[in-house]
């Protein structure tokens, strides 16, 4: 997985250009190329893959969600965590409990799964694993993703601008241990999962808090609206 071929955003790609080079991307390379010389479907599409760093340029992150990996339902993912395409219906139910959570919270009602235009605010939609084989959920896990990811968070811990992190279930939190809160809102709750939002997500009012600490720091609130 040469860093010369991978189509990034340029200051994701300035701050990632060495993982690209390293033996565990390497790795994650030859299984991923195994896997489809094994004929199998992987989600999302490929020019995808890195679509979260590509919909939100690393100099205007102001908001991060960490999800898990990729729907593998085929025609679902495209790259932004919890979001699906526009043509996509039902939603999934996690995403049915986010939505209901937001308008809970902020009275908006959102028709439509694709959460593209959160990501274009500053909202980077991030995956701990960035691909998956379709009907397999997880069947990605522990080949290199988490590694890279784990370094993406890394840099934006390190980021001067004050960033809010929004780790939805243990997954999560533990990902999001290496992140300093004393400079920046860290927001946890239990996972929107219908088998754990009740245990604390429906109520937790992530999305006025992500915009009273934005606008508390002199940044512009997101327009959850979609």
């Amino acid at each position: 997985m040469p860093s010369d071929r991978i189509q990034l955003e340029p200051g994701w790609k300035a701050a990632l250009r060495e993982e690209f080079d390293k033996d565990y991307m390497q790795a994650l390379r030859r299984f991923l190329v195994a896997e489809r010389q094994a004929g199998k479907t992987i989600h999302p599409a490929t020019d995808e893959w890195f679509n979260a760093f590509n919909s939100t340029p690393l100099d205007r992150v102001k908001v991060v969600i960490l999800g898990q990996d990729p729907y593998p339902t085929p025609g679902h993912a495209h790259g932004l965590c919890f979001s699906v395409r526009p043509e996509v219906s039902p939603l999934p139910k996690s995403l049915i409990n986010i939505y209901r959570e937001l308008r809970d919270d902020l009275g908006i009602e959102n028709r439509t799964g694709y959460l593209q235009g959160w990501a274009e605010q500053g909202v980077l939609l991030l995956n701990s694993v960035l691909t998956v084989e379709s009907g397999q959920p997880a069947s990605h896990r522990n080949q290199g993703w988490e590694r890279f990811t784990d370094r993406a968070v890394e840099i934006l811990n390190a980021s001067e601008r004050p960033l809010a992190f929004v780790l939805w279930g243990s997954y999560a939190q533990k990902k999001g241990r290496v992140i300093d809160r004393n400079r920046h809102r860290v927001l946890q709750a239990p996972h929107p999962s219908p088998l754990s939002a009740h245990r604390g997500f429906f109520g937790s009012r992530p999305f006025s808090r992500i915009n009273g600490f934005l606008e508390q720091t002199g940044q512009r609130p997101i327009d959850w609206q979609l």
